[in-house]
């Protein structure tokens, strides 16, 4: 597979492996070892590398990114943020200046995190680096150096980095020509953002003989919104996806941005998400409490469904071969939306278990009760002997109370490395009774609560 793309200013043509990482190309080919390989599954940030494209910068993880998926962009390594004539980039010298390195293994990716960063004008510090792991220096005082540099004009060779134009195509960018091939080969493997996929390759050590890159595929990137709903196409990123969240349902957004880190966000797509069917994937609770409406494709035939009735068992969607994932629907609003995921870490862990609520009440009486989890089963589905416990009921301590000992009903948790079964059921029950206390108005969140 021929793949051209900008290297540090650079044009290069490589003819590659369809996965081969950027990383292991990085470090065996061009002997740019700056960028290191730590955990190689996305999660320590130290492979990290700035990539700009027509949407602008992002910071992505090298050890999951995949070579074709860099066509006709531009990269930068930490070799390549400063300028060609050594000159050093405004967040290096600020590094130096505020004693941000100590060992020095992780720094090359929490420099292309901070470029990116101050790329992009950002100032919240915490979020862009939440996806680089320090384990000696401390997060002081290289917060510290971002907001030193914060205000330093944006280096020429960083800000004129352009995309070549000229770059063959390698994959399909129309959805009819997608829709069509994946028809006719259902063995091809479908790769958008590779957070998941990339460990395949990096840790299952899986060869994938035919894969099909997605992320020149236009119509699967589009977000559109009519006066009452909203729709993502399936390759929509969860950056992209959190920046109209936050308007519109500010729970559910809140969960997203502890979803990964910055660069698996600025990778990871809520198609992807849904797709692989996981039973800890953050999304689907959120999205089967809204009431969401899945859209596939087979060939030239379109299909929708309640997205609750996609997940059928572990591992088994209602999904044909050959059949694709194209976008979701969901409404612009509802205020009584609540998203909780609990995990052992707070930012960029994965779920232990994720409920989210949507509970109308009127008068003083539950007329409407829509609550979904993840980590409870081998499916997120929802908790439907709850609802019908709330449904009807008044809205009071004690439905509450009688509702939640039905969750034992609804779900059969198993217990592994994250949480045991007793303490999931028990978390769940008590996600009831947080629900209530917040539409109540009672202080809940572990982030506002003070003694």
């Amino acid at each position: 597979m021929n793949v051209t793309f900008l290297l540090n200013g650079e044009t290069v043509q490589v003819d590659t492996d369809a996965t081969r990482t950027l990383l292991d190309w990085l470090r065996e080919d061009r002997a740019l070892c700056g960028t290191k390989e730590g955990c190689n599954e996305g999660d320590c940030g130290a492979c990290t590398v700035m990539v700009t494209d027509n949407d602008g910068a992002k910071a992505l993880n090298a050890c999951i990114l995949f070579l074709p998926q860099l066509h006709g962009k531009a990269v930068r390594t930490v070799e390549g943020i400063s300028g060609p004539d050594g000159t050093l980039h405004p967040v290096q010298q600020a590094m130096i200046d505020h004693h941000g390195s100590q060992c020095g293994f992780c720094t090359p990716g929490f420099i292309a995190s901070m470029a990116t960063g101050h790329l992009q004008g950002r100032t919240d510090h915490d979020d862009v680096l939440a996806g680089n792991l320090c384990r000696c220096t401390g997060y002081a005082p290289i917060v510290r150096a971002a907001q030193a540099a914060a205000d330093a004009d944006v280096p020429v060779w960083v800000k004129d980095d352009t995309p070549p134009l000229d770059a063959q195509h390698y994959a399909p960018e129309t959805l009819d020509a997608l829709a069509g091939w994946y028809a006719a080969n259902p063995d091809t493997t479908l790769i958008a953002g590779a957070t998941d996929v990339g460990l395949w390759v990096t840790k299952q050590l899986r060869d994938l003989p035919k894969v099909t890159f997605l992320n020149r595929c236009t119509e699967l990137r589009a977000i559109t919104q009519t006066e009452n709903t909203i729709h993502f196409g399936a390759a929509v990123t969860m950056t992209e996806a959190l920046s109209v969240l936050r308007d519109m349902h500010p729970s559910y957004a809140e969960m997203v941005r502890r979803y990964g880190s910055e660069q698996v966000r600025n990778a990871a797509t809520i198609g992807g998400n849904i797709a692989n069917g996981s039973p800890i994937g953050d999304n689907p609770p959120a999205l089967i409490a809204l009431g969401a409406t899945l859209h596939l494709r087979h060939d030239e035939k379109t299909r929708e469904l309640p997205i609750e009735d996609f997940f059928i068992a572990y591992g088994k969607q209602d999904r044909a071969a050959g059949e694709m994932v194209t976008g979701i629907t969901l409404p612009k609003s509802a205020p009584l939306l609540r998203c909780y995921k609990i995990s052992k870490r707070f930012d960029q862990d994965i779920s232990a278990v994720c409920g989210c609520f949507n509970v109308t009440v009127e008068r003083g009486i539950v007329t409407e009760a829509r609550i979904a989890f993840g980590g409870m089963a081998g499916t997120p589905h929802r908790a439907h002997k709850v609802e019908a416990a709330l449904t009807g009921a008044p809205w009071s301590t004690e439905t509450i109370g009688n509702a939640a000992a039905f969750f034992a009903d609804d779900y059969k948790p198993m217990s592994d490395m994250r949480a045991s079964a007793d303490y999931r059921l028990k978390v769940a029950e008590n996600l009831l009774h947080r629900y209530f206390a917040e539409m109540t108005g009672q202080a809940t969140s572990v982030l506002e609560v003070t003694s």
